[in-house]
């Protein structure tokens, strides 16, 4: 390069500082509206029901530690379906991110997220919620989370991620399948040849 290059590079770059943080943040909100939001339009759009129909509850939550491995699984989930969820061996269909969220915020968003991702048809889904090491009282999203996934009945199991999808800070849950998932899968082993 030459000297009327490198200082006409100079004068053009003048006051330009270094960034600080060169980490990239793989979690930027997009244009489009998540799954959650969408269920939510399409609720909003019909009628406002007289009460809320989000049942997950805030009243009392078993506080967990942040190095705590979440794990559940209702009666009826296969062992070997279990372990491939526990080993990460499904596709991920769908994703969401409580980070920044308030509690009420990531009440409603997981909610919302998991019922349109059962009405899409989505089984295998990723919910990170953080570690919370630093937060007063520690943990406060991962125990609400724990909580509420227990509590949803579309929910069949979950499992604290694999490092590679977050670790202890990310959930893998196993969804039921929808109406529409269920007739096909009777039509499929139900067929006379």
């Amino acid at each position: 390069m030459a000297q009327d290059d490198l200082d006409l590079f100079k004068k053009v770059l003048g006051d330009v500082k270094r960034i600080k943080n060169d980490r990239v943040n793989l979690h930027q909100p997009s244009d489009e509206p998540s799954l959650s939001q969408l269920a939510r339009q399409e609720s909003a759009v019909g009628r406002k029901p007289s009460h809320d129909p989000n049942y997950l509850s805030t009243d009392f939550v078993e506080p967990v530690e942040p190095n705590t491995w979440l794990e559940y699984k209702r009666s009826g989930v296969q062992e070997g379906v279990y372990k491939k969820l526990r080993l990460g061996k499904y596709d991920i269909q769908a994703h969401t991110d409580l980070h920044r969220l308030t509690v009420k915020e990531a009440r409603d968003e997981v909610f919302y997220f998991i019922k349109a991702c059962v009405k899409r048809g989505k089984r295998m889904v990723l919910i990170t919620h953080g570690k919370g090491e630093r937060s007063v009282p520690q943990a406060v999203l991962k125990s609400h989370v724990n909580h509420w996934l227990q509590q949803h009945d579309l929910v069949m199991a979950f499992h604290s991620a694999q490092q590679k999808h977050g670790g202890l800070g990310s959930v893998y849950v196993l969804l039921k399948k929808n109406e529409l998932d269920k007739q096909l899968n009777r039509e499929v082993y139900n067929k006379t040849t």
